[in-house]
């Protein structure tokens, strides 16, 4: 039997075709193909530890008593905080921030033995640097758990004098026990919840720079204006690429990095269904708009962070004005990165990301008609690059 061998003409042959352009692109290839891998390997580097521990700490004891020196004991002991100052001068641990060698630093007051013994209220004031949420984050749980520890402690003896067995008096100190269970991030890391969804962003911002650049190039060329036929072979083979980053990312390194996933296959994969042709159908309008080569390179990258600080993940999206409340929704990112941690991380139902994959699936039917229409109306010299002319 003969081999089947599409004619240049067909449906098929147009889309081989196109994918063959793509790979003959070292550009393209760089942006498409090789950047979304090395991203995977890369950008999850920096977040290997996961968990910030022995975040170095000052302890400003104030008081020269054994009480103080327990729960200085307590502080060494924690594995969030590791102290390597001990003064007795708050302007010290004060100076320590401001340079650096310290995160953060707790006071011991004046007087804390004899208002614990008294019964009185201690208040043990604690200071993380702010310009690390991360870092302020553990200093002032490490502190938080030390100082908690030793006033439990405290109790229970008190409670104990007073006559109750071991059993009575933690029990009167604690009658409701709460355990504290993460559903969808066990390990509380921080790469398993900030990759999860940049991966998407990932996806989005090498398909719009690529596909940008090869439509650019096909303005320059004076080859953008052609049949329909011709232009849905173009943005398929554009979504090739995009969907095999997409399995990579969702199916390889998710398992490999040890990420919530798989909780929704199916509507993963429907995700990217939606995702990747929403997001080439901007990239066609982006590269037909600047109608240069270089140019999308130049207009995408400074968009990465403001999207990211948009795409609700790691700034609460009530606490952006308002225009760019609905702003945001016009980059396929905020929808794909809404769906994939419902789908992927949180395992929902298909119901539960149905809103965000109805606007991919719309953007991405708008986004190829504008395109398509562009593509086919007649060239004047009013609207083509001049290379085109």
């Amino acid at each position: 039997m003969a081999a089947f061998t599409p004619s240049s003409n067909s449906f098929v042959g147009l889309w081989l075709d196109s994918l063959l352009t793509l790979l003959r692109d070292k550009g393209a290839v760089l942006l498409l193909f090789g950047a979304p891998v090395l991203y995977g390997f890369f950008y999850p580097w920096f977040y290997q530890q996961q968990v910030v521990q022995r975040v170095p700490v000052a302890v400003v004891v104030q008081d020269n008593s054994a009480l103080a020196r327990q729960v200085l004991r307590l502080v060494q002991a924690s594995p969030r905080i590791d102290p390597h100052l001990v003064t007795g001068d708050e302007a010290q641990a004060r100076d320590a921030v401001l340079r650096g060698e310290v995160m953060g630093y707790a006071v011991i007051p004046r007087d804390f033995k004899r208002a614990v013994l008294r019964s009185d209220k201690v208040v043990v004031p604690v200071y993380g640097n702010g310009a690390y949420p991360l870092v302020s984050k553990q200093v002032q749980y490490g502190f938080a758990e030390a100082v908690g520890t030793f006033s439990a402690g405290v109790e229970l003896k008190r409670l104990q004098a007073e006559g109750q067995s071991s059993m009575q008096s933690a029990a009167s100190r604690a009658p409701v026990s709460v355990q504290n269970v993460a559903l969808f991030n066990p390990t509380e890391g921080y790469g398993s919840f900030v990759v999860a969804a940049v991966a998407v962003l990932i996806l989005q911002q090498t398909l719009l720079m690529g596909g940008a650049l090869v439509v650019g190039t096909w303005r320059e060329q004076g080859v953008a204006h052609t049949s329909v036929k011709h232009w849905l072979a173009r943005m398929l083979a554009l979504c090739v690429p995009g969907w095999l980053a997409g399995l990579f990312y969702f199916g390889w390194i998710f398992v490999w990095q040890d990420y919530p996933h798989g909780g929704n296959p199916l509507g993963a994969l429907l995700l990217l269904a939606c995702l990747i042709p929403a997001v080439v159908g901007c990239a066609c309008l982006l590269g037909w708009w600047l109608a240069e080569r270089e140019r999308a390179l130049h207009v995408v990258l400074f968009t990465s962070i403001p999207l990211a600080f948009m795409g609700g993940f790691t700034w609460p999206v009530e606490a952006l004005p308002e225009a760019l409340q609905w702003l945001r929704w016009l980059s396929p990112s905020t929808a794909g990165i809404a769906a994939s941690l419902r789908l992927n991380q949180m395992g929902a139902p298909l119901a539960a990301a149905a809103q965000p994959l109805l606007w991919l699936a719309l953007m991405a039917l708008l986004t190829w008609a504008a395109v398509l229409l562009l593509a086919t109306r007649p060239a004047s010299q009013a609207h083509i690059a001049p290379n085109e002319k």
